[in-house]
């Protein structure tokens, strides 16, 4: 199962001597529980891009510094690449940037939210539990890293999990048993010591408040589901990509 990885994100420059430019913590989250699964990467930011859905057998969207209402032509090029994937039938994941780029996509809005920066790890109420995710506890907690939001969904979104700080936190689109798409605000392939060095240097540098930075910093050792959601995204990828094969 080949899964293409639009990667539309970059590590902090701050951060570079530590790790690379994009370390391959989506490649290591699935390696464990689905060694097969295999990741071919579109380096969107450096004029990557994929030709056809048909490419991969599913796909991934990163997150990224960028906000789904900048400029950026690349934006609105992806957008329009995650409508194609959608119509052709592929499974298709997003990780914050991507969570909001595909609800702007598929109908719904996202944004600069009033709330201000989510960080450190955040606990979220399991709302539904779908076929490939039915062991899901009641609540999950993964690392929290954002400040745009998903402010609206078409009819056809189903909303998985949430907390008062961000109500539309993980998302299925069409059939939550069988859906198109699924996507999700926090990051379950954000490993500690990295969340932890992105929290501390964006609050030194005063992009996160000094109180909100320093609240986060201290929930990094809490207990993550970072294993949990990587085998409910490789069910889910294996559910449709089965399914279509047999259709």
């Amino acid at each position: 199962m080949k899964i293409g990885l639009l990667q539309v994100g970059k590590v902090a420059d701050e951060l570079l001597d530590k790790y690379e430019e994009f370390p391959p913590f989506f490649e290591t989250l699935f390696a464990e529980v689905a060694p097969a699964l295999t990741f071919h990467r579109y380096n969107i930011l450096r004029g990557e891009k994929p030709g056809l859905p048909e490419e991969c057998d599913g796909w991934l969207i990163s997150g990224s510094a960028r906000g789904v209402y900048d400029d950026d032509p690349w934006i609105a090029e992806t957008r329009d690449f995650l409508l194609k994937i959608r119509a052709a039938g592929r499974p298709l994941v997003g990780v914050c940037f991507g969570h909001q780029l595909m609800a702007e996509a598929f109908g719904g809005a996202a944004g600069l939210s009033d709330k201000g920066w989510g960080c450190g790890v955040h606990e979220y109420e399991v709302h539904h539990r779908p076929s490939w995710m039915a062991d899901a506890p009641g609540r999950i907690a993964l690392h929290a890293m954002h400040r745009d939001q998903v402010t609206a969904l078409p009819e056809d979104a189903t909303v998985l999990a949430s907390n008062p700080f961000c109500e539309i936190a993980m998302v299925a689109y069409g059939d939550p048993d069988h859906p198109d798409a699924v996507s999700i605000q926090p990051h379950p392939e954000f490993e500690r010591p990295f969340a932890e060095d992105l929290v501390a240097l964006r609050t030194g540098d005063g992009k996160i408040p000094a109180d909100r930075g320093e609240a986060a910093l201290r929930t990094y050792g809490d207990t993550v589901h970072n294993r949990d959601f990587a085998l409910w995204l490789v069910r889910y990828f294996q559910l449709r990509i089965q399914g279509k094969a047999a259709a």
